[in-house]
C-alpha cells in the first residue's frame, strides 16, 4: 500500500496534520464513503498506526435519501477492510432552515462534535480537496461575497483539520484504487439542482475549456492568498475592538479607519448588540457604515435580532431589543 504513488502522496499531507498529536492521543475522521474520505481513512489508518495514535471513523446517516442505512453499513465495511476496528454510524434528523445542504451541514458538524467529545478526539479530519475548494471560491464569486467567503475552506479551524486541500479529487480516485476501495457516488453530488454540483459539472469544466487548465489549481491557490488578507484585516479589527465600547462607536474613529476594517468593526458590533449568528449580509452593513460615511440626517437601521443602529452627537450607538 505505502508504495503505491496516490496514496504516497496523500499520507504525507496526513502525516504532517498529524505532527502536532503525540502518542496515546486520539483523532475523529469523517467517513462519508466518497472517493475524498475513504482515501483520508487509508492514509490515517497507516500514518496513526505508526504515530501510536488511536483512530476512530465515524459515518455520518442523514437520513435524506432511501436505504441511507444501508449504505452506512457499507462504509464501515470498507472501513474494517483497511484494518479499521473503531468505527461508528450516527444517525441524524437534519432540520430545514435554510436549504437542504447548509442544514445537513449543520447537523453533519454538531454530531461530529459530539462523537469528538465522547471520544476526547483532539482533530476531527475532514476529506475536502483541492477541487471542493475551487468549487466554494466560484460560489462565493456568484453570491458576491466578501474576502473571507472567497478564502475558502481552512486548512485547519478548531479542532477541524483538513489535510487533502492540497490533494485532487484525480489523486483520492487513484488512492481507492491502489487500495482496492470502492468509492460510494452520493446521488446528491450528480443532482444540479444544486449549486456546488453545477459548478463541479458545467462552469469549471467550461472555465478549463475556454481559458485554459489550471482554472482548479488557481482559484485554489487565491483561496489561499484571500484568507491571508483576510486574516490580516480581522485582526486588525480585533485590536481595535478590544479598546473600545461597541455599543457605542465613536464617528472619527471608525471614519478614519480602512472600509474594510470599518465593515469589519461594525459587523462584530452588531452581533455583540444581539444580531443572530450569520444573519447578517452586506447590505445590513452598507446601510450603518452609510451612518458613518454618507450622513444626510437618516434615521435609525433595524436589524436582525431586533437590534438599531443610529447615529447620535457624533456616535452610532447600537440598542438591542
Amino acid at each position: 500500500m505505502s508504495t503505491n504513488p496516490a496514496t504516497v502522496v496523500i499520507r504525507s499531507a496526513v502525516r504532517e496534520c498529524l505532527s502536532g498529536c503525540s502518542a496515546g492521543d486520539t483523532v475523529l475522521a469523517a467517513v462519508s464513503g466518497g472517493a475524498d474520505s475513504l482515501a483520508l481513512a487509508a492514509a490515517l489508518v497507516l500514518e496513526s498506526k505508526n504515530a501510536l495514535i488511536n483512530l476512530v471513523c465515524v459515518t455520518i446517516d442523514h437520513q435524506l435519501q432511501k436505504n441511507s442505512g444501508e449504505q452506512a453499513t457499507k462504509v464501515l465495511a470498507q472501513l474494517s477492510q483497511l484494518g479499521i476496528s473503531q468505527t461508528d454510524i450516527v444517525k441524524v434528523d437534519v432540520e430545514m432552515i435554510d436549504g437542504l445542504e447548509a442544514s445537513a451541514r449543520r447537523a453533519r458538524y454538531a454530531a461530529l462534535d459530539d462523537v469528538a467529545e465522547k471520544h476526547n478526539a483532539k482533530v476531527i479530519f475532514l476529506g475536502h480537496t483541492l477541487n471542493d475548494q475551487a468549487e466554494s471560491v466560484l460560489l462565493g464569486l456568484a453570491r458576491g461575497s466578501g474576502a473571507r467567503s472567497l478564502s475558502g475552506m481552512a486548512r485547519c479551524a478548531g479542532k477541524y483539520c483538513r489535510p487533502l486541500l492540497e490533494i485532487t479529487r484525480s489523486e483520492t480516485l487513484a488512492a481507492c484504487a491502489e487500495n482496492k476501495l470502492i468509492p460510494w457516488v452520493d446521488p446528491h453530488n450528480s443532482d444540479s439542482q444544486f449549486a456546488r454540483v453545477r459548478v463541479r459539472t458545467d462552469a469549471l469544466p467550461k472555465l478549463e475549456e475556454s481559458i485554459g487548465p489550471g482554472i482548479t489549481e488557481a482559484l485554489a491557490r487565491s483561496a489561499d492568498l484571500l484568507r491571508d488578507d483576510a486574516d490580516a484585516l480581522d485582526g486588525w479589527a480585533t485590536q481595535v475592538a478590544a479598546d473600545i465600547d461597541l455599543a457605542d462607536l465613536e464617528i472619527t474613529l471608525l471614519a478614519d479607519l480602512p472600509k474594510a476594517v470599518r465593515t469589519r468593526l461594525l459587523r462584530k458590533a452588531i452581533y455583540a448588540a444581539g444580531a443572530p449568528m450569520g444573519s447578517i449580509t452586506a447590505e445590513h452593513v452598507a446601510s450603518v457604515e452609510a451612518l458613518v460615511t454618507s450622513w444626510h440626517g437618516q434615521g435609525a437601521c433595524s436589524l436582525p435580532g431586533g437590534v438599531k443602529v443610529c447615529r447620535i452627537s457624533g456616535r452610532l450607538s447600537l440598542l438591542s431589543r
